[in-house]
């Protein structure tokens, strides 16, 4: 809503089945990065208020916009500025809080630096195709990893597979969940470089790629 800092919002995650609650631009694209990650296994959106007392006595509150669980049991609380200095002081003393908070319950807060477009405009694009409808058959799913053992182009290997139409959601799919790679600090385009060997494909744009942890 106009005016409103925190507009409600829903992001389905393809690591838990479920809705994260998302109201801003730069929180969706840090969960688009999170839901990537193979080693995140519970999001959770704006999941707690921390209150404290400040020096003076006052009692402060603070919600960080996002969980993470990781499959080692380590979890971070972050936050999503829309730019570096997003809160002004009230959010660096937060931060500070924060971490210490954090530090007793053994997990990390962060304040995730936001998205490069371009990369940010690649995660929107394939998450269209995170959901496991777009999985394909499993016979085609494997046909897909094999026409890309090698790095190729995408539109080349799609033909070489299948038909283009059905098989390019699957080919969508495979690089959300990071069974192929590509270059994800690049447009997309019909000839960037896709392979199932993360080196072949410049080494960029696997899952987690560009969450600065």
């Amino acid at each position: 809503m106009p005016g409103r800092r925190w507009g409600p919002g829903q992001w389905w995650s393809a690591t838990t089945g479920r809705h994260v609650a998302c109201g801003s631009a730069a929180m969706r694209g840090q969960l688009m990065v999170l839901d990537r990650d193979p080693e995140v296994v519970g999001l959770a959106g704006r999941p707690v208020r921390l209150l404290w007392r400040d020096a003076r006595g006052q009692v402060r509150s603070w919600v960080p916009q996002l969980f993470a669980r990781h499959r080692d049991g380590t979890a971070v609380l972050a936050d999503c500025p829309s730019h570096p200095e997003a809160g002004g002081e009230r959010a660096r003393k937060a931060a500070k809080v924060l971490e210490a908070a954090c530090a007793q319950a053994g997990w990390s807060y962060r304040r995730l630096e936001p998205l490069e477009k371009t990369l940010t405009a690649n995660l929107k694009w394939l998450a269209g195709y995170r959901h496991p409808r777009n999985a394909g058959r499993p016979r085609l799913a494997a046909a897909v990893r094999e026409t890309f053992a090698q790095p190729r182009p995408l539109i080349e290997g799609a033909e070489a597979a299948g038909d283009p139409i059905e098989v390019l959601p699957v080919v969508f799919h495979s690089l959300w969940h990071g069974k192929l790679t590509t270059d994800l600090e690049t447009p997309l385009h019909e000839r960037v470089l896709v392979s199932t060997d993360a080196d072949g494909a410049n080494g960029r744009g696997g899952p987690g790629s560009g969450d600065g942890r």
